[in-house]
């Protein structure tokens, strides 16, 4: 059955992919943004979510809502007030499109929502699934208000799918971008001691997952976005290099000057998180690039 979409946060990354491919497999897509259009394919409708306005249109004919507004978790110092962003971004975001279904007559059935390996945070060597307790830092307690704010939607008797996202490999954007900049010039070094898994995922295979958590409607609850194949950073960082056909030679970036350098956001490099993607396999989700090598060939070709 073709839906009728409308994506939060539309103009990332994820967004500009995921309308793509819905676009090819026949769907309707409808962004909604606080900037004007920035896709020609698809009709924006407006939201201001410090006046808390949102244009009332924006549910006429939605089957489907994927959020997936929130402000980069990488992009500044974790200050109090960037915390406060972090948090609202993605929180009063979708509250504000519950909040329009509750007071208009709508079609929505279904709300897919990302959210984060952040979730469980720093684990150590433990394969996390879905039912392991978050984890009690910021990162842990941002994505426990995020899945809260989007559970919301079950007031609602709304189907509600929430990703819990991965590392997401992009050649143009996000980590590996910032991973592969200095190897490229020949700088390149693991952070720490190097040991801490990364559970990472290919652009393509997002986009995929959000697609069949649109189309099956078996899907329910959380899952983990990740390739079945995590690898610790030295091995990632080995393995861009060797793509890149560049020496790695510099010694590994000290935790602790990544710690005096970014502060509590180092947590997001230090950190250690293995998840466990049996959940999403067993609905018959299949991965285009479950290996790193043959997803940085696709990357970089």
């Amino acid at each position: 059955m073709k839906k009728k979409v409308l994506i939060t946060g539309a103009s990332g990354t994820v967004g500009q992919a995921l309308t793509d491919l819905l676009i090819n497999k026949g769907h309707e897509v409808v962004h909604i943004s606080r900037s004007e259009k920035f896709n020609a394919k698809v009709k924006t409708y407006k939201w201001d979510l410090q006046k808390k306005k949102i244009d009332s249109n924006c549910l006429d004919g939605v089957d489907t809502i994927v959020h997936l507004a929130g402000a980069g978790i990488a992009d500044k110092r974790w200050t109090k007030e960037r915390k406060e962003i972090l948090i609202k971004s993605r929180t009063e975001s979708i509250k504000l499109i519950c909040d329009l279904m509750k007071n208009k007559k709508n079609q929505v059935k279904e709300i897919i929502s990302a959210s984060a390996a952040g979730y469980y945070s720093d684990r150590g060597n433990d394969l996390l699934t879905e039912t392991d307790l978050p984890s009690n830092d910021f990162l842990g307690n941002c994505c426990i208000l995020w899945e809260n704010a989007v559970d919301e939607g079950k007031t609602s008797d709304l189907r509600i799918v929430k990703f819990r996202t991965g590392v997401i490999l992009d050649k143009d954007s996000g980590a590996l971008e910032k991973i592969a900049a200095p190897i490229k010039l020949g700088f390149g070094a693991s952070l720490g001691n190097g040991n801490q898994w990364i559970s990472w995922i290919h652009l393509d295979d997002v986009a995929e997952m959000y697609l069949s958590g649109i189309e099956n409607e078996n899907l329910n609850g959380a899952y983990n976005m990740s390739s079945p194949y995590p690898i610790t950073n030295a091995s990632l960082t080995k393995s861009i290099a060797q793509q890149l056909k560049k020496p790695l030679w510099l010694p590994n970036v000290p935790a602790f000057a990544l710690k005096l350098a970014l502060g509590e956001m180092s947590a997001v490099v230090l950190g250690s998180t293995k998840m466990d993607t049996k959940k999403i396999e067993e609905t018959g989700f299949r991965f285009k690039f479950p290996e790193i090598k043959s997803a940085l060939k696709d990357i970089y070709a």
